[in-house]
């Protein structure tokens, strides 16, 4: 009888690997949109990483399904797990630091658990759910502060789109855990890129023209950055510790993505973390241990 899932020592350096890529999309994205609108960098991040994909997919020997209503549900899962989280929050960072960016995207674990709660017969929306998230609720309050109830600036609608792409990704684990729970996750991770690049093709076309392929070797340094290590890597990374410590552990990453994405736009984009964010995020960090129960059980 195999052991259950747990966060051993091996388990726990590839969940550090993970929020540390995860954690530099913020930075690499940060990188790329001086020169790439958000919509034409979440078109690179998913067309470039599709061809990684199938490769590894087909090295594992994983079979590809032919059925139409399986790639149908991953043009939806890639539109609710990739085009519109990305595009959101590549666009929230055009207005607000990295750093801020990935505290507020700290919200989707805790939304996550809500919306399945209140969307699947087998989650239910139990009380420390409804805890965590109005702890999550007012750690995002501290950091929108007062100011986002008298008026509207493209800051705060910058922080409101990061936290929209925090639903996006809710709802995405929702559908796939519905429509796609059959499917081999490494497949899952491949049909939800091709999809998401099938949607972004016409609509960059359409808002922002001829793609841009032209940038500089700084930009392309992200790019490449943003698709090998924060999508590619990070896909494979997270499949594993999905596998060896569960999925009540992998959602530690969640706490451990924003110090890192917080250290690299501090050492090297010259960004000021506020007090304000810093309360916002440990009210956000209790927020999801409260959500899984496992600051009852007084372990991490």
């Amino acid at each position: 009888m195999s052991s259950p899932p747990q966060l051993t020592l091996p388990s726990l350096l590839m969940l550090l690997a993970l929020a540390a890529v995860w954690g530099g999309s913020f930075f690499f994205a940060e990188i790329a949109l001086t020169e790439l609108s958000p919509m034409t960098v979440t078109l690179h991040r998913v067309l470039w990483a599709l061809p990684m994909l199938f490769v590894v997919v087909k090295f594992a020997g994983v079979p590809i399904p032919t059925d139409p209503k399986v790639w149908g549900a991953y043009l939806v899962m890639g539109a609710l797990n990739n085009a519109i989280p990305f595009t959101l929050i590549f666009w929230g960072q055009t207005q607000i630091d990295s750093g801020l960016a990935s505290i507020l995207n700290g919200m989707t674990a805790i939304s996550g658990a809500v919306i399945a709660g209140l969307l699947l017969k087998d989650e239910p929306l139990t009380a420390p759910k409804i805890f965590g998230a109005l702890f999550g609720v007012a750690g995002v309050a501290v950091i929108v502060g007062p100011d986002a109830l008298q008026s509207l600036s493209l800051a705060n609608i910058g922080q409101f789109a990061i936290l929209l792409a925090g639903v996006s990704y809710s709802l995405a684990s929702v559908w796939g855990r519905t429509k796609l729970g059959r499917q081999p996750p490494l497949v899952n991770a491949l049909g939800m890129i091709a999809g998401s690049t099938v949607l972004m093709v016409p609509l960059v076309f359409l808002v922002d023209g001829v793609p841009k392929f032209e940038m500089s070797a700084t930009v392309f340094a992200a790019m490449l950055g943003l698709v090998m290590l924060s999508t590619v890597l990070a896909y494979l990374l997270y499949f594993a510790v999905l596998v060896r410590a569960g999925a009540a552990n992998l959602m530690l990453v969640t706490l451990l993505i924003p110090p890192f994405a917080i250290a690299l736009g501090v050492l090297f984009l010259g960004e000021v973390m506020t007090l304000t964010a810093w309360i916002g995020f440990a009210l956000i960090a209790v927020g999801l241990l409260v959500t899984d129960g496992r600051i009852f059980r007084g372990s991490l």
